[in-house]
C-alpha cells in the first residue's frame, strides 16, 4: 500500500476569526477563508483554527471543519462533554447546515437534488471521486438564488449562479464535487474545476461560505439558528 504525501504548504493567513457568540460551553465563529481548520504534520502549516482559539480557550475542541478555502459557521466545543453531544448531533444529522456558493455557469433547473456517493482514492490524494460502488452515500439539495453575469478581462462575460446548498451528509469535499458532478464547478475551485474557464482563474478565492448552522445546545436544550451573510 502507497504512502500518501500531503505536500501542501498553506500561505499566511492574516484574517482574524471572528467570535460570533460565546458561553461557557461552546463559541460560534466564523472561518475566515485560506486558514486551515486543524494544524497538518507539517511544521509549517501549524496555524489553524484550533491552533489560534487553543490559546484564548484551553482545552477547546473541533465538533466539524470547513475546507481551507472555505469561509463561515462553525461551532466549537468548548470541553470533550460538550464536543460529545455535539458530535452525536452531528452523527444523527439533526445539525443541519446551508451554504452559499457561486457556480460556474447558468443551472438549468432552479433547485434539485445531487446524489452520488463519494470515495477517497490514494492514487487521486487530494482529490476525492465519485465512486456507486466504493463510495459512501452523499445527498446535497440546490436551490438557485439568481442567475447573473460578470465582466472579466477583455470585456467577456462569465456567467456564474449563486445558490444555495444543503448537504445531508458531511464528506470530505461534498459540495465541491458534487457541483463538479452537476457541471458546474463552484467558481475558484482548485481542485473541482472551478478555475478552468476563461475569467475563472481571477476568482480571489473559493466561492463557497457557511452561512447558516441550526443545532441544539446541548446544556440549555434552545435552539441556535445562526446565520453569517456571505462576504461574495
Amino acid at each position: 500500500m502507497s504512502t500518501v504525501i500531503d505536500t501542501f504548504i498553506a500561505p499566511p493567513c492574516h484574517a482574524e476569526i471572528e467570535i460570533l457568540w460565546q458561553d461557557d460551553h461552546l463559541l460560534l465563529i466564523n472561518k475566515p477563508t485560506g486558514l486551515l481548520s486543524l494544524s497538518g504534520k507539517n511544521p509549517q502549516n501549524l496555524d489553524s483554527v484550533h491552533y489560534r482559539l487553543a490559546q484564548q480557550f484551553p482545552g477547546c475542541t473541533l465538533v466539524h471543519r470547513l475546507d481551507f478555502g472555505t469561509s463561515g459557521l462553525m461551532v466549537v466545543a468548548r470541553n470533550k462533554a460538550i464536543n460529545a453531544a455535539l458530535c452525536q448531533q452531528f452523527s444523527h444529522r439533526s445539525v443541519t447546515k446551508e451554504y452559499s456558493a457561486l457556480l460556474c455557469g447558468h443551472l438549468a433547473e432552479d433547485e434539485g437534488i445531487i446524489d452520488a456517493a463519494i470515495a477517497k482514492d490514494p492514487a487521486l490524494f487530494p482529490l476525492m471521486s465519485i465512486c456507486e460502488i466504493h463510495g459512501k452515500p452523499a445527498r446535497s439539495h440546490y436551490r438557485v438564488v439568481e442567475r447573473f453575469t460578470r465582466e472579466v478581462e477583455d470585456g467577456k462575460l462569465l456567467p456564474l449562479t449563486r445558490v444555495q446548498l444543503t448537504p445531508e451528509t458531511g464528506r470530505t469535499h461534498q459540495l465541491r464535487i458534487h457541483c463538479q458532478y452537476l457541471g458546474h464547478p463552484i467558481l475558484g475551485c482548485d481542485l473541482y474545476g472551478g478555475l478552468d474557464l476563461p475569467g475563472t482563474e481571477q476568482a480571489p478565492r473559493l466561492m463557497l461560505h457557511a452561512s447558516a448552522l441550526n443545532f441544539v445546545h446541548p446544556i440549555t436544550g434552545e435552539k441556535i439558528n445562526a446565520r453569517n451573510a456571505s462576504p461574495f
